[in-house]
């Protein structure tokens, strides 16, 4: 028993930092949405949370009301849930009878995976709402990349 923990404990500390989502990269995620939608004269509210669907950092940009966060917020536990962003979510509704009723199912685009920087770990998720769907996800992906992050999954190969 002790061989397995220390084993566990090995594991766990052999861990790259960039498989987890840290408050300073949820805020550079934050930033580069905010920078993408000012560009753009457009205002969202951004939810960035880790791979458990926890908050780690959010922003409400002006204009926004507080039913748009929570929106965003549940975009954003959704795809850390799925690992796949919300848009999906709507094909998948419509194909899978039940799976628009499931727990944290958002069939409302703006809701995009977190990836590590070679996209090979899943690491959270960011919702975006207060625009149209299209634009809350563009933003969402633009955070993303602003962080070094990539919103997809890397091919297996």
């Amino acid at each position: 028993m002790m061989i397995r923990s220390a084993l566990v404990i090995a594991a766990l500390a052999a861990t790259p930092a960039a498989a987890q989502l840290d408050a300073a990269t949820a805020q550079a995620i934050v930033a580069g949405c905010a920078a993408h939608a000012t560009a753009k004269n457009q205002s969202h509210a951004i939810a960035v949370v880790d791979s458990g669907g926890q908050l780690v950092t959010a922003l409400r940009m002006d204009g926004n009301g507080y039913g748009i966060m929570d929106f965003a917020l549940a975009k954003a536990r959704a795809v850390a849930a799925w690992g796949f962003p919300t848009s999906g979510m709507v094909e998948a509704a419509k194909g899978t009878p039940g799976f628009a009723s499931a727990p944290h199912v958002v069939t409302v685009g703006g809701g995009v995976p977190v990836f590590s920087a070679d996209g090979r770990t899943r690491i959270g998720g960011v919702g975006v709402s207060g625009e149209a769907p299209e634009d809350d996800a563009a933003c969402a992906a633009a955070g993303i990349a602003a962080a070094g992050l990539q919103s997809a999954r890397a091919p297996s190969g």
